[in-house]
């Protein structure tokens, strides 16, 4: 089936001549270099490139946890001074609290809604996760990759305007990430939120986005944007995949070879 998501029409997000130079024991070092981007309302964005080059340090900067250095992040043309509630980051460090249990986690930022809603949003999320009998199960008696649903499923209980992802399935064995890559995708499919996703592996970005901005070596910039114009779901052997997957390794010089 063709699940391809709707093709997004207003910029929700800009980053206009950002770069970041963090200064440490009396020496500076760049990390970006006067990046610009745009992002449309619903769209799926991976930040593409090697480890160390600066892609996380931008996520931060438009999650409002860092402020560049020169430069600006607006989203819905206001500009971002520090985190926003309504923005969600999920970290690739477990997120979830031990002490809470899965209902207890899904639940946590839900404080301020009457309990019938409480109860309804849990109950929703945990089904969309595929948690439904781990409701009283607490995260150590979970798998990794369990973990990860629940922490995507709080992080969705509230509603939130944007999700902002850090290498989240980063710490997960091939074959879990293959399933949680397919979840994602399905819970973006029914949510429809705006996502930018950062990553390291250019299978993975080409799986999961309509648009892979490929970052440059640190300082980084935008070397380039590939538009991913395959409906979901992908098939991964497809002669466009292979080509598009390709092109970002001739990009970030290295042959890919089978």
């Amino acid at each position: 089936m063709d699940t391809s998501h709707a093709t997004p029409t207003h910029t929700k997000l800009r980053a206009e001549n950002v770069s970041m130079v963090f200064q440490r024991d009396g020496k500076s070092t760049s990390v970006l270099d006067n990046v610009n981007l745009e992002v449309k309302e619903g769209e799926f964005v991976c930040l593409l490139g090697p480890s160390g080059c600066g892609k996380s340090t931008l996520l931060n900067i438009i999650a409002g946890f860092l402020s560049p250095t020169t430069g600006e992040v607006r989203i819905e043309n206001e500009k971002v001074n520090g985190p926003d509630p309504r923005r969600i980051f999920v970290f690739q460090e477990r997120g979830v609290f031990p002490w809470l249990t899965v209902e207890g986690n899904v639940g946590f930022g839900l404080y301020k809604l009457p309990k019938e809603e409480q109860e309804r949003r849990i109950a929703h999320y945990i089904k969309m996760v595929g948690l439904v009998g781990f409701e009283k199960s607490y995260p150590q008696e979970l798998s990794g990759g369990m973990k990860q649903r629940l922490e995507v499923a709080r992080a969705l209980a509230v509603d939130p305007d944007m999700m902002f992802l850090d290498e989240p399935f980063g710490a997960l064995d091939s074959i879990t990430r293959l399933i949680m890559r397919s979840e994602l995708l399905r819970i973006w499919e029914a949510e429809k939120k705006t996502i930018i996703f950062v990553t390291h592996d250019i299978e993975e970005s080409i799986q999961l986005a309509d648009r892979v901005v490929v970052m440059s070596a640190r300082p980084a910039k935008i070397q380039s944007i590939v538009e991913i114009d395959i409906p979901h779901p992908r098939d991964l052997s497809s002669p466009r995949y292979l080509e598009l997957r390709d092109g970002i390794f001739e990009q970030i010089g290295i042959a890919h070879k089978i």
